[in-house]
């Protein structure tokens, strides 16, 4: 007995062209994986507060219930910060391209988006003052300076070091991103 929705030879019915019905342009996406970087950190992070909430736990079943909010407190701020982290990068929609970095965010509508492109340059090694040769994804917006903006994101920050293939893919895709959607 043939199944067919189990087998690879048959004709797929709908056409190439048609979006995904998940595919929502207007959705902020990341148009590429958080680096292990960032995920390593945010998730030892993730760790550390469960043993502060562990301990929170703790403190209010044996001692007042003052300290064991204030521990609470910090077992939140330390969730806070790494889902933050997580959140750290570029991020396009078909409405801008947004620069979101641990305490700012940045928003440029496409309209403004003159051109993203790629440079050579020395960049910071995971945001630290040590600088380095590496690869830069600069914005340049109507109306401001060409270096008066950091980098959108470069080979050596947290989501590319060591993997420059992934930067080279993230960068065309918001480069792409900034072609589709850039003024004409």
């Amino acid at each position: 007995m043939p199944l067919p929705f189990l087998t690879a030879d048959r004709v797929f019915e709908a056409a190439d062209d048609v979006p995904l019905p998940h595919e929502d342009r207007d959705r902020w996406r990341r148009p590429y994986r958080p680096g292990p970087w960032r995920v390593v950190v945010a998730a030892l992070a993730l760790l550390l507060a469960s043993f502060v909430l562990f301990a929170a736990v703790v403190i209010a079943a044996t001692a007042q219930l003052g300290s064991a909010a204030l521990v609470f407190g910090l077992a939140l701020l330390v969730i806070a910060t790494a889902l933050r982290l997580l959140r750290v990068g570029v991020w396009v929609s078909a409405r801008g391209l947004r620069h979101v970095g641990f305490l700012t965010t940045r928003t440029a509508p496409w309209e403004q988006v003159v051109s993203v492109r790629t440079v050579q340059q020395p960049v910071r090694w995971l945001g630290l003052p040590r600088t380095v040769q590496g690869q830069a994804l600069l914005l340049e917006r109507r109306g401001r300076e060409a270096g008066d903006l950091p980098p959108l994101m470069t080979t050596h920050n947290a989501d590319f070091l060591g993997r420059a293939e992934a930067f080279d893919r993230a960068a065309d895709a918001v480069e792409a991103w900034a072609e589709d959607y850039g003024p004409r």
